[in-house]
């Protein structure tokens, strides 16, 4: 079965859902605004030069899902959607995921961020098969922790090699669309890497390896 593997985060969005959801925190009074803002630019920051200590980050990020009941959190939500998300829903994008629809590839998307955020945005993509870190769930109250692994660099490959093995299928015919050099041990796995947008990091990377790389931005979604 040919399986085609999407990131979400400034590949498939033309911004990043986790931070956003931090801001949109902030916009709402939920949290401390001067805290709040310089820790979740703090993290977007590590994220973005590759010195993110994943569990920090998500026990920050998913304590104000603790704080709440599970329906202010869904309203929040649907909000956060609506202002922050469908503005960067990107249409290129679609027309990536459609490509591979016809084809009748099986799409993912595989995040690090929190199936919270994240699984509104699956579905109005069209996209049925979702892999991201998923906050744990007991009595409709979030804990704070996980269901290990979280979805991030090797932990994203173990995630997807889990549900390979739950659904009987593998990478043998595969395709990956990443912005992000986080993604490399993912990259690195499957038989058509892509490098989307990409940080200079995968930029380079992508260009060692001769992988393609396309925009999903400014320009037609193929191969350059």
């Amino acid at each position: 079965m040919n399986i085609a593997l999407f990131d979400l985060d400034n590949t498939l969005l033309g911004g990043d859902s986790d931070h956003l959801w931090g801001q949109f925190l902030i916009e709402q009074g939920a949290v401390n605004r001067e805290y709040y803002q310089r820790e979740n630019d703090r993290y977007y920051w590590e994220y973005q030069h590759g010195t993110l200590d994943i569990r920090e980050f998500l026990e920050f990020s998913l304590l104000p899902l603790t704080e709440h009941d599970l329906t202010t959190l869904h309203r929040w939500r649907q909000r956060y959607f609506t202002d922050k998300i469908i503005p960067i829903m990107l249409p290129k994008a679609y027309e990536l995921l459609d490509r591979h629809r016809r084809l009748g590839h099986t799409l993912v998307i595989i995040t690090a961020t929190n199936r919270f955020v994240t699984e509104p945005i699956a579905q109005h993509f069209g996209v049925d098969h979702l892999l991201a870190t998923d906050p744990e769930l007991i009595a409709n109250r979030y804990t704070g922790r996980i269901v290990d692994p979280p979805c991030f660099r090797e932990g994203k490959v173990k995630k997807l090699e889990l549900w390979l093995r739950q659904n009987g299928l593998n990478l043998a015919s595969s395709w990956f669309y990443s912005d992000s050099h986080n993604d490399i041990p993912l990259l690195e796995r499957v038989t058509h890497p892509c490098a989307v947008d990409p940080d200079d990091t995968l930029a380079q990377h992508a260009s060692m390896k001769g992988w393609p790389v396309i925009s999903l931005r400014n320009s037609d979604p193929s191969p350059r």
